[in-house]
This record gives structure tokens, C-alpha cells and sequence, in this order.
């Protein structure tokens, strides 16, 4: 049996389904695509979740918004450029809750660490005491695996199929 991988992208993908003999609602599934295409610049929609943790879909159009996080986050870019601008953070300026990223009120005011750009299929490590920014020139897709958190949105409802 010959199998087909087809990569899809924002401007280009094919909905898949999985077939299974079971019942439908013990799974949730979702287009990272589809989802990214209905959702707002830098809205964190989660398309899995398992207890506290959490991927999360991004559409990355712009620039974004300053993140941090209490804990190490990883971002897989799915489709297009993202460029990553760290901020190193002081001890007390961390995130203390338990959950995942926080929207910070502007850029901190810590030493630049630098940056990183990812194309398709590149992930990027986003560390406990550093800030983030996402950018892009053009509309991008990133997924980012972290804890359920402030800024998760979450669409189950929109997303999942209920049979």
C-alpha cells in the first residue's frame, strides 16, 4: 500500500478526516489551518489539550504582542516566516502563576537576546525568563505547546466534531 503526505498551508490545505470505528465525541480534532484562517493576528486557539497542557494555534500577521511564561514554551511554524525577538526578563519580572503565556503590557526593558526566524517545519525553543515577539510580513501559522493559560482561547464548540 503506497502512501501520499501532502503538506498543506494557509493558502492551500485539504480538511482531513479520520476514520474510526468509536464514538466520535471521545476525540477532538481540528484543521490547524482552518482554525487559523477563522481566527484574529495572534489569537491562542487550542486544537489539543491533555490535563494543564495545551497546543495552540497562532496566526502570526504582524507584529505581536510581548509574551512571557513561568515555564519553557516550544512554537512550530507550520506555514510561512515567523521571526522571534527574545528580551531577557528579570527574576521578579517572570510570570508566578501556574498557567501558560501572559500578555506583557509593552516591550520589557531587559537586554535583547536576539532573534530567531523559522520557515515551515522549524521549531523554536521560547524560555522561562525571556520575553517573546512574534512578526511576520506576510499571514503565518505556528503552533505552540505550553499550559492552559490567560491567553488560550478556546473554540471546541467551532472545532471539534460532535456526532
Amino acid at each position: 500500500m503506497a502512501y501520499n503526505t501532502r503538506v498543506g498551508s494557509l493558502a492551500a490545505y485539504e480538511k482531513g478526516v479520520i476514520e474510526l470505528n468509536d464514538d466520535l465525541r471521545k476525540y477532538a480534532f481540528s484543521n490547524i489551518f482552518e482554525v487559523a484562517g477563522g481566527a484574529q493576528p495572534f489569537e491562542r486557539v487550542a486544537v489539543v489539550q491533555n490535563l494543564e497542557y495545551v497546543a495552540e494555534v497562532v496566526r502570526v500577521e504582524g507584529e505581536s504582542p510581548w509574551y512571557a511564561a513561568p515555564h519553557d514554551e516550544f512554537a512550530v511554524v507550520m506555514d510561512g516566516e515567523v521571526t522571534f525577538h527574545f528580551v531577557k526578563l528579570e527574576e521578579d519580572q517572570v510570570p508566578g502563576h501556574a498557567g501558560g503565556a501572559t500578555r506583557l503590557g509593552a516591550k520589557p526593558n531587559g537586554p535583547t537576546m536576539g532573534k530567531v526566524t523559522a520557515r515551515r517545519g522549524h521549531q523554536v525553543l521560547l524560555p522561562k525568563g525571556a520575553a517573546y515577539q512574534l512578526a511576520s510580513a506576510a499571514p503565518a501559522v505556528a503552533i505552540v505547546q505550553t499550559m492552559d493559560g490567560p491567553e488560550t482561547v478556546k473554540r471546541w464548540s467551532d472545532i471539534c466534531v460532535m456526532a
